[in-house]
């Protein structure tokens, strides 16, 4: 009996020592380095690993296993980021520019995929994350939608690529335009992908542009539960052969019910802060256990529709951004 259970025991030991040292390793590099994102260092240190490292099928499973439980627990606490009295705040001619920026971007850029003839379940990711928060709405859509490892890494490689070129673009863009300090922030925090992101393309603008940029930015990600939701609704109605997917998945509840706690006030500054870190690094475990699972050959197939849809989607929500802020900001 001891036997058995070693046998059935050891890929999850060695599941969770392959994760945790890649998630030590995408810590360190990003404390390093802000503007790259722990997400983003895990899922490409992930399929370095899955190629590199003669990993057996029943670990590869056991990874598998652990990144789902990961991934939810990291989505429920990323809603602790959430103060939706700060994000009321900003007035409703900006959220209703919010919802319209992220409503159009999304489902544009799904349209653009088809065009393209990108793959569905890589072009729905791509739009969450361009359309919201990066690499977490990636990781928090990817259980709702069918869709590859793959297509996982591709989504989290092209807000990489394209949120670092807005960083450069956004300051230089809107100083040629005339924008001012506080214009340049809420631009930022409305088309740039990533929050470590936002923060660099604000930061020439001062510390006003990076204020404004930060809660404009959270009311995005405020968004990302009901997408979610609306989703997997949808999901459930398309045809398929596998397990339909839940009609509100659990995790998201949980996303909505921590933003309710933090918006009460009830939560103390230093648990807020150890709950930031514990969301990091959760959501990077499960990027790098997604990353474990893609062969880098089906990554380089799709490459150039994918680098092009990166692109269209940057620039619709970039435009979109600065039209809809021009008009109800």
């Amino acid at each position: 009996m001891s036997t058995t259970h070693a046998r059935r025991t050891h890929p999850y030991l060695t599941a969770l020592a392959v994760t945790g040292a890649g998630v030590a390793a995408a810590y360190l590099v990003s404390t390093a380095i802000p503007v790259l994102s722990a997400l983003t260092i895990a899922v490409v240190l992930g399929i370095l690993a899955g190629s590199l490292l003669s990993l057996s099928d029943e670990t590869r499973k056991a990874i598998s296993g652990v990144t789902k439980k990961l991934l939810r627990a990291g989505v429920v606490l990323l809603g602790l980021q959430l103060s939706l009295p700060a994000v009321l705040a900003l007035g409703p001619g900006t959220l209703l520019a919010v919802v319209l920026t992220v409503g159009i971007t999304f489902l544009g850029t799904i349209g653009l995929g088809r065009l393209l003839g990108v793959p569905r379940g890589l072009a729905m990711l791509v739009a969450t994350g361009f359309s919201i928060c990066g690499a977490s709405a990636i990781a928090a859509m990817e259980g709702v939608v069918k869709r590859k490892d793959s297509d996982v890494a591709t989504a989290v490689a092209l807000v990489t690529l394209y949120g670092g070129l807005a960083i450069a673009a956004v300051p230089l863009f809107g100083g040629l335009l005339g924008l001012d300090a506080v214009r340049i922030g809420e631009w930022a925090g409305l088309s740039v992908h990533e929050v470590a992101q936002v923060v660099a393309a604000a930061t020439p603008a001062g510390g006003a542009a990076v204020a404004v940029a930060i809660v404009i930015k959270l009311s995005r990600v405020v968004l990302l539960a009901p997408m979610v939701a609306a989703v997997g609704v949808h999901e459930r109605h398309r045809p398929t052969e596998g397990k339909r997917p839940p009609l509100v998945p659990l995790f998201v509840l949980g996303f909505l019910a921590m933003a309710a706690v933090r918006s009460i006030g009830i939560v103390p500054g230093f648990a807020l802060d150890l709950a930031k870190v514990t969301c990091t690094l959760l959501l990077a475990g499960a990027l790098f256990g997604l990353g474990c699972a893609v062969r880098i050959g089906t990554l380089v197939r799709t490459g150039g529709r994918a680098l092009l849809l990166g692109l269209l989607s940057t620039l619709l929500v970039g435009t979109t951004a600065l039209v809809t802020l021009a008009v109800l900001g």
